[in-house]
């Protein structure tokens, strides 16, 4: 299979953090922090991503108490009245368990809140508590997910609205109020590994913001290439078609310090933060550096070895932003402070300069 891509332009090439918000004891200290205190140092992470440069800040989605975050448009805001130019986006809403009326107008509110700021990862989520919580039966989980994603967009077209579907009631000359600052709010759908989901968002015309937590990215460039092949055969302009990738990651001055002091947060993480209760991290810390090796997603080390990972991810997809999941597992936000500054300072710049270099060939 050819590596050739559509590459985006160095100057469009975007960084981002985002955060589920989890709360897990710190594993060294055995102490965990109030939601107050995890909500507030979100609130703090988003104002210094945006103080250093970064593009985009995303909150996550949870409906459990060992998260602090279930009402993300509330989040981001707040957010939004600390912050300038900073783009926010859920990471992601699941939309199969949400109106996408109301998903819709409280997105247009934090729109026009933060000036025009604001954007919408939609997926099916990993964790399944919003179904029951919300009545919905998990048996219709593709099918929920499909009609909304189709209704969120006609939405996003229309002020006045006539629809009917399988899972809400009918909409009939019905005002969709407020209106976004933006004429369209972005609208992304987050991707595990399932081509039909790269394929639905092609056709769509929809940014795809593809989830490789960690393993080798070369296996996920079919996904791009079907989201693209798709979009493409539906009419949507290449240029368009947008990809966004996510990971985790953690950034220190030196690649030993950037494991030593997030593995074992990862590690506790992990096991405290599961889909499939009872599924056990058991990997070492010696076999933790071969997640984070150079063919690994997994985007934890030096900032150099940060932008060698982004250049090598950009060879393979063309994408046109990187976001990375900082914050887990009880880390103190010192640490995350810091390794917002050095992706902000030493590997965003960079990256951008050698993907100018590139497309000037």
């Amino acid at each position: 299979m050819s590596n050739k891509v559509t590459t985006a332009p160095a100057s469009d090439f975007e960084f981002g953090i985002y955060t589920l918000g989890d709360i897990v004891a710190d594993c060294h200290t055995g102490n965990k922090i109030s939601p107050k205190q995890r909500l507030d140092e979100v609130v703090a992470a988003a104002k210094l991503s945006d103080e250093a440069g970064l593009d985009v800040f995303g909150v996550g989605e949870h409906h459990r108490l060992d998260f602090a975050i279930s009402s993300v448009p509330v989040v981001l805001a707040a957010i939004s009245q600390v912050t300038r130019r900073i783009k926010l986006t859920s990471a992601t809403t699941v939309l199969s368990t949400i109106d996408p009326v109301r998903v819709f107008e409280d997105f247009a509110t934090l729109d026009l809140l933060s000036n025009g700021r604001a954007e919408i990862i939609a997926g099916r989520g990993a964790f399944l508590e919003s179904f029951p919580l919300f009545g919905y039966k998990l048996e219709d989980y593709h099918r929920l997910f499909a009609e909304n994603i189709n209704l969120l967009l006609e939405l996003n077209k229309h002020e006045i609205m006539n629809w009917e579907g399988s899972f809400r009631s009918s909409l009939k000359n019905s005002e969709i109020a407020p209106r976004p600052l933006q004429q369209n709010l972005p609208v992304w759908i987050g991707v595990g590994g399932s081509p039909e989901s790269a394929e639905k968002a092609g056709v769509l015309g929809t940014g795809m913001a593809i989830a490789i937590l960690s393993g080798s990215p070369e296996p996920f460039q079919e996904l791009a290439a079907t989201y693209r092949r798709a979009g493409i055969q539906a009419g949507h302009a290449p240029e368009s078609l947008k990809i966004a990738i996510t990971s985790h990651g953690y950034i220190a001055e030196t690649s030993q310090q950037a494991l030593d002091e997030y593995y074992p947060y990862y590690y506790s993480y992990r096991n405290s933060i599961s889909p499939k209760p009872g599924q056990e991290y058991s990997v070492s810390r010696d076999d933790f550096g071969q997640y984070v090796s150079a063919d690994n997603t997994m985007a934890v080390g030096s900032p150099q070895q940060i932008i060698e990972k982004i250049l090598y991810q950009h060879e393979l997809f063309g994408h046109s932003r990187f976001m990375t999941q900082l914050d887990i597992g009880g880390l103190p936000y010192a640490k995350v402070a810091k390794a917002i500054e050095l992706l902000a300072t030493e590997v965003a710049p960079v990256v951008r300069r050698e993907i100018a270099k590139k497309s000037s060939r």
